[in-house]
């Protein structure tokens, strides 16, 4: 269950993102499967557009996973001043470590520029990781 104490937010012109990690599945044998969910609220004065995302996740083991594609799921969502977009999805690590981090990328109505919206620094950290800390 997710609590409001669970999220992260970081704030670009007037564009706030929210984040939230949840561990899914644990298995000690092969990975752990992860949830994020993310809200882009536009409190900016303009339009805006998702045009796409750089989201990056690194392990423990030093892996590196990238995510720069175009959209969101196939959606290039328009948001107007005061509206919001959600978005969830997975990811499977083999590691009990990593740090999820990147930015959204978006264009503001009646502009040529695609900037960058950082998203909230979150780490995904399993009760596997937290055990073996406590023992050592």
């Amino acid at each position: 269950m997710i609590n409001e104490n669970d999220f992260l937010y970081s704030q670009t012109d007037g564009i706030i993102v929210s984040a939230c990690p949840v561990l899914l599945e644990e298995n000690p044998a092969t990975e752990n499967l992860w949830g994020y969910y993310l809200c882009i609220e536009n409190n900016s004065k303009k339009k805006i557009h998702l045009v796409g995302k750089d989201w990056n996740i690194t392990d423990d083991r030093g892996n590196r996973y990238n995510d720069d594609t175009a959209g969101f799921k196939g959606e290039i969502p328009e948001l107007e001043p005061g509206e919001c977009f959600e978005y969830t999805s997975t990811a499977p690590l083999n590691s009990s470590n990593a740090v999820f981090y990147g930015c959204c990328k978006i264009k503001k109505e009646g502009q040529d520029k695609i900037e960058d919206i950082k998203i909230p620094t979150f780490f995904l950290t399993s009760n596997r990781a937290l055990r073996s800390a406590v023992l050592h």
